[in-house]
């Protein structure tokens, strides 16, 4: 069974995400949909989770969030009759995040044979009692926009309208996936100067095109999960699987408790949470001298005369559209005229992607966002 959870004192919803594995590495975990699940606190409240299928379950926003001080206990019961719970789980406070900011960095890959230019983004936190180990998660937003957008229905070869609805900037979001999590060492809560948080290399994606956005969570949380986190970052760096024999065990705080000698995967964590915001707009990246990301799109631009037929007519406008849009799944984005006339001269094509936004993103602006360039 493997099981995960958070819950923090932020005013959301919480997830505990539930499922089976197998000692398989090429096999699939398959999601467990029919649990009976619960937090109980120290003062004898209890919350049911919404199933929301999937093996996905819900706190109720309204009805449910975490308290600083107190202790949680997460309860999942079965369908089998097997019943698994967490140990005790004290939702400590969080320090304050201080500031953050980047700075031009290169990273090495490849073995150290190749070197990336980039920024990394860094964190400081400000001085508290209880960020002895502490985790981060972030969630990554940008805006960015296609390179050769749609701006034209092509209807025949007299007939060529523009696009009421040109979909050329969207936003892209993307949350965490890696471990980051750092020890002050035994007994020391200082402040944090510097953590390194992400490095964004500039040439190998579109988010420091136009304007980025990162949202840090700062957690404080216990020796025992920063343990947690620390050994799944070993398998991680091996190239391992989980059930490969380790000079350590990955625990978690979670067990079955009808059956002992079942093995359980996963981790509920308790932290109370702050977070902070940075936008950084491609006016503060222009002047780093930065390579810069260029989409592998291109365009293909037509006309009659590219298909000579000694034998017969030549192709018409139509059969060359009809040959791009419909057999070779191409967008027409726009046609070319004779300078200083209405002849039509070229019909241009690009690939779906790269002329329509929303095949990668969202145009829904988010509610958060600031436009700063």
């Amino acid at each position: 069974m493997v099981i995960d959870g958070l819950i923090t004192d932020a005013n959301t919803s919480y997830t505990v995400r539930i499922s089976k594995t197998f000692q398989e590495q090429n096999t699939e975990p398959s999601s467990v949909s029919d649990a009976t699940v619960f937090i109980s606190d120290d003062i004898g409240n209890s919350s049911y989770l919404n199933n929301r299928g999937g093996g996905i379950y819900k706190t109720d926003s309204i009805e449910f969030h975490g308290i600083i001080g107190r202790t949680y206990v997460l309860h999942v019961q079965a369908k089998s009759g097997e019943v698994y719970e967490s140990e005790s789980c004290l939702m400590q406070p969080v320090t304050d995040i201080d500031s953050i900011y980047f700075a031009k960095d290169q990273e090495i890959i490849n073995n150290g044979t190749e070197t990336q230019d980039g920024i990394r983004i860094f964190l400081d936190s400000k001085e508290g009692d209880n960020n002895e180990y502490c985790r981060w998660a972030f969630d990554e937003t940008w805006k960015y926009k296609v390179p050769y957008p749609k701006r034209y229905n092509y209807i025949n070869d007299t007939t060529i309208i523009p696009v009421g609805d040109i979909k050329e900037f969207c936003w892209k979001y993307q949350e965490s996936d890696g471990i980051l999590i750092r020890s002050n060492g035994s007994g020391q809560t200082g402040t944090v100067k510097k953590q390194p948080i992400l490095f964004i290399a500039a040439d190998q994606s579109d988010r420091l095109l136009i304007e980025y956005s990162i949202l840090v969570k700062q957690y404080s949380i216990s020796k025992m999960e920063y343990d947690f986190w620390n050994d799944m970052n070993q398998v991680n760096i091996s190239g391992e699987d989980i059930f490969s024999k380790q000079p350590f065990t990955v625990t978690s705080n979670i067990h079955n408790i009808t059956n002992s000698t079942e093995r359980v995967l996963g981790y509920f964590q308790v932290s109370a949470v702050k977070q902070k915001r940075k936008y950084i707009p491609f006016s503060e990246i222009v002047g780093l001298k930065l390579p810069f990301y260029h989409y592998p799109c291109e365009i293909i631009q037509k006309d009659p005369n590219d298909y000579p037929n000694p034998w017969g007519p030549k192709m018409t406008w139509n059969q060359i559209y009809s040959i791009f849009s419909k057999s070779s799944d191409y967008y027409f984005i726009e046609p070319l005229y004779v300078p200083g006339t209405d002849q039509l001269a070229k019909l241009v094509f690009a690939r779906p992607e790269c002329a329509n936004c929303e095949l990668s993103g969202t145009r829904k602006k988010p509610d958060f966002w600031i436009d700063l360039n």
